[in-house]
């Protein structure tokens, strides 16, 4: 009697064709290793398993790959099965011919907004996975709550009011895939209050400084940007008005890099209680404080009108897609509403092991030896600038993965074309100018020293310094 799991084999469809099952049979693997749907390599069912699944005799399919063997189609070796052959395979009829391939990386990025990926923990995190996934209970693998699993969101809970000083409760807490889809969400809500009621403002308060991908997400939601002055001390939230919602980074401005100063943390959340409006909180690298006390979470001044948003891009990775926004109570249902409709729903597996790093101190200790480790960059930063380009002044560089380099007027451009002419990919503090700010322009670059692996990094801050005036 043969054993149920003689037939066991890879999953292979064939339509065999033509006239008799041999001929068919052949015709349809050679047709399927000619077009490439059978990529070069490929290992075949046994003829076993084959002829199990397509109901013929074994000896009709070991057959078929006799004669494709022969043909030179296939290939077969003791110990290593049936195997398409390592050929060229012409492209498939109406398929596109391949894009021809983009110029590669520079060699240098200081492209700022990316950790130090050779630094992801991943013994640790391996470790914290398989805890996570041995004691999930099976439930944990369903259809599970819109607003994240329960375990993350209570970890976070703890986690954001110990080290933020968020007040926080796992009810209020929705865990998606990064900060860009919580803002989507966010943009839906808005954007549903302004459909809903004409009295509704339909206009979103920006910072002069920022990210473009994200001025997007909130323009294709059917919002207005509107951009805030900006002077020494930081976005001027005494210039809110009518908005719907304003979306600062009041920790660590991104890209300047200074604190939002008390008088203005307190007046945009007197302004938000006042006419109803909402403060979206980036707290995008709130982890990493160097020369000063941690600046705390602007949420635990009002919880009830200030959504605070973080995510794990930073102090792990963004590869991770994990995010998170604490939000006020008010605004759970419509978010979650948004969200079930949008079936916008996250894996539980990352879920579930990042509940475990945090709770096991895993996290904490990666922290820790990642504020050491950029710290000791922007040491070095510092040091090479003032020592090999002296007119140059760094600003924003008590916080964070990157730093503002003040440039003579003018020289921007030119600065950024010769860091490229060094192999260095670097960004002008322009691209991250609002199109409609009326703050005065800067010439400077916005330099990521989280980026490069620690192999290229003295390399990196070389280029640097030779592209500067």
């Amino acid at each position: 009697m043969e054993k149920p799991w003689a037939t066991l084999g890879a999953d292979l469809y064939l339509k065999p064709t033509g006239p008799g099952l041999r001929r068919g049979l052949t015709d349809a693997l050679r047709e399927a290793a000619r077009t490439g749907r059978l990529a070069p390599g490929t290992r075949l069912p046994s003829s076993r398993s084959l002829a199990a699944d397509l109901g013929v005799a074994r000896n009709t399919v070991a057959d078929a790959y006799a004669d494709l063997v022969a043909e030179g189609w296939l290939t077969a070796r003791q110990g290593s099965g049936t195997r398409v052959t390592d050929r060229a395979t012409p492209r498939p009829p109406g398929r596109p011919a391949p894009r021809p391939r983009e110029p590669g990386r520079l060699p240098y990025d200081l492209v700022p907004g990316r950790p130090d990926l050779s630094f992801f923990p991943r013994t640790e995190w391996l470790r914290a996975a398989r805890r996570a996934l041995a004691s999930a209970p099976h439930e944990a693998l369903g259809y599970d709550d819109p607003r994240g699993r329960a375990e993350l969101r209570t970890a976070l809970a703890g986690y954001l009011s110990r080290a933020r000083g968020v007040r926080a409760e796992p009810d209020r807490i929705v865990v998606g895939s990064g900060f860009a889809q919580g803002l989507k969400l966010l943009g839906e809500v808005l954007r549903g209050r302004a459909e809903g009621s004409p009295a509704a403002p339909d206009a979103l308060a920006v910072e002069s400084y920022g990210l473009d991908v994200h001025w997007d997400i909130v323009q294709r939601a059917g919002l207005r940007t509107v951009p805030l002055p900006f002077d020494d001390l930081g976005t001027r939230t005494d210039a809110l008005t009518g908005e719907a919602a304003v979306l600062l980074s009041p920790a660590h401005q991104f890209p300047m890099g200074g604190a939002l100063p008390p008088e203005r943390r307190a007046a945009v959340v007197d302004w938000a209680r006042r006419t109803g409006g909402l403060v979206l909180e980036d707290d995008y690298d709130g982890e990493f404080r160097y020369d000063r006390q941690p600046v705390g979470a602007l949420q635990d001044l009002d919880p009830d009108h200030v959504v605070y948003l973080g995510t794990a891009s930073k102090s792990l990775a963004p590869g991770l897609r994990l995010g998170w926004m604490v939000l006020p109570p008010s605004l759970v249902p419509e978010v979650v509403a948004v969200r079930e409709v949008g079936g916008w729903s996250g894996g539980v597996l990352d879920q579930l092991t990042l509940a475990e790093f945090i709770v096991s101190g895993a996290y904490d200790r990666h922290v820790r030896a990642a504020r050491l480790r950029y710290r000791r960059r922007r040491d070095a930063l510092v040091e090479a600038v003032a020592s090999r380009a002296p007119r140059v002044r760094i600003r924003g560089i008590a916080a964070g993965l990157h730093a503002v380099l003040e440039l003579p007027p003018g020289t921007e451009a030119s600065v950024v074309r010769a860091a490229a002419w060094q192999g260095l990919a670097v960004h002008g503090l322009s691209r991250h100018r609002h199109p409609h700010a009326v703050t005065e322009p800067l010439d400077a670059l916005v330099v990521g020293y989280g980026t490069p692996p620690d192999h290229a990094w003295t390399g990196a801050l070389e280029a640097l310094c030779r592209a500067l005036p």
